[in-house]
Order: structure tokens, then sequence, then C-alpha cells
């Protein structure tokens, strides 16, 4: 009797060759349903933030219990992305792969990523206002309110150099759980790949810019419109664009060159 071994997923060499795939299909989608899908992601992202920050608030567990069981809590965003269907600008990192393998054209990703990027800076801010008006950030005495402008001070606080390795960082373990994913043949496949890295990012504390697109905005609407009395510095518009711009740099290293072309090097390329 014979007895077969193997993996039950995809081999590496195969997730090169569907990302090449999959990154046509990217861009050269139609422009409405990759609005749409982008949307749902920033929207999706905002939901696993706020579970996030619910956990956070909780001042009886320890720092490494609530960044710990905050990062497992943050994983619901990507898991949505992934099984529900959705454009996710630092996932979308990856397509860069089929750029360099020549079958699509630098427009075709520079247009998914300003895309897909704008869209997700929408559905989190929208996200953001829904969760705002539910009255979500009262729970815990106010201590979840608190808990958003400590978070947004604390991201403010970061030099620019910072926010650049803190945004590469992420996004090489979010292209890792997105490139696992995609090996993966059913949900709970897809659920178990996507869990660890994303937790150890959240919990290292670096930084994903659709993430900052719910935190700040949602920061600022408690600054400005609740009921609380803010101590310290005031969030500034100016604050928020400054973190995204350094932390979308980083992200796009940390996923197209650590993440997708090594990977392009390691299977596409022929020498």
């Amino acid at each position: 009797m014979s007895i077969k071994l193997g993996f039950s997923a995809y081999s590496p060499a195969q997730i090169a060759a569907m990302v090449d795939e999959i990154g046509v299909k990217k861009a050269t989608m139609p422009l409405l349903p990759l609005v749409m899908l982008g949307f749902l992601a920033g929207a999706f992202i905002g939901l696993g933030a706020m579970l996030y920050v619910l956990i956070k608030s909780d001042i009886t567990l320890s720092f490494a219990s609530t960044q710990l069981l905050g990062g497992l809590a943050f994983c619901l965003g990507l898991i949505l992305v992934v099984v529900a269907g959705a454009e996710l600008f630092t996932g979308n990192n990856l397509i860069v792969m089929a750029w360099a393998d020549n079958k699509i054209s630098l427009y075709g990703l520079l247009r998914n990523w300003t895309v897909v990027c704008i869209a997700n800076l929408f559905g989190a801010v929208g996200m953001a206002t829904l969760v705002y008006l539910s009255g979500h950030v009262m729970m815990n005495d106010g201590a979840v309110a608190e808990q958003y402008l400590n978070i947004a001070a604390s991201k403010s606080a970061l030099t620019n150099t910072e926010a650049l390795f803190r945004g590469i960082l992420c996004n090489v373990l979010v292209c890792i759980a997105v490139w696992m994913a995609i090996a993966g043949k059913t949900v709970t496949d897809k659920v178990v790949a996507i869990i660890f890295p994303i937790t150890a990012f959240v919990a290292a504390g670096f930084e994903h810019s659709v993430a900052n697109m719910y935190f700040y905005p949602m920061a600022l609407l408690i600054q400005h419109f609740s009921i609380l009395e803010i101590p310290g510095s005031l969030i500034t518009f100016l604050d928020f664009f400054r973190n995204i711009f350094f932390v979308i740099i980083g992200n796009i290293i940390g996923g197209s060159v650590f993440v997708g072309l090594v990977y392009h090097i390691i299977y596409q390329r022929k020498f």
C-alpha cells in the first residue's frame, strides 16, 4: 500500500502563478466595482479596528494581553476582505508581481492602487462615522472614546522614520497573510493563515494605512463632537495626513518590494 505525502494547500510556485492571474483581473477591473469593493475593504478594516479598540479600552488587562487579544480581534478585518471579497490597498501591493512579469502595465498597477486607496479611505471614514453615531464610543464609561484619542495621539507622536519603517514591517506581514490565504483551499485554511501574521503586526504596534484611515477620523469626530473632556493636545488633520503619507510609502515598500518582488525573483524571473 502506497502512502502519498504532501500539502493540502497550493505550493508557493502555484501561489505566484495565481497572484499573477489575480493581478491581471484587478488591474483590468471596471471602475465601479473596483470603487465599491475598495469602499467595502475600508469598512471591513474599520470593523476590525473597532473590535481592537474595544479590547484595548479594558484597563484590567496587562499590556501583553491587550496587544495580543487586540491583534487577534483585528484579524476580523482581513478575514472579511479575503473571504467576503473586497479590494484592500495593502494586500493589492502584491499585484506588483504581475507588473514585474509584464502581464499588466504600470498604468494598470498605479490605477488599481490609487483608486483602491482612495476608496478604502472613504469606506474607513464612512464606517468611523457610523460607529460614532451609534454611540459605541461611550461604552465602558467613555473609556472606548479615550482609547481612540490615545491611539491617534501615539500615532501622531511617531517620527516620519518610525512611521515609514512601521509601515514597511506591517505590510510585510499583511502581504504574507494574503499570500498564505491564497494557498488555502477552504475558508478554514484561509482564516488560519491570516490570524498569526495579522495578530503579530498589530501586537507589535506596526502601522497599517487603511486602519489609520479609520482611527484618525474617529478620533477627530470624538475630539470635535463628543461631550467628553479632552485632555492634552488636540489631534489635527495635518497629523492625519503626515502619518498616512509615510505609512502608505512604508506599506508599498513592505508589500511590493519585500514580498511581491522577492517572490517574483524566486519563482517567476527567467535567469
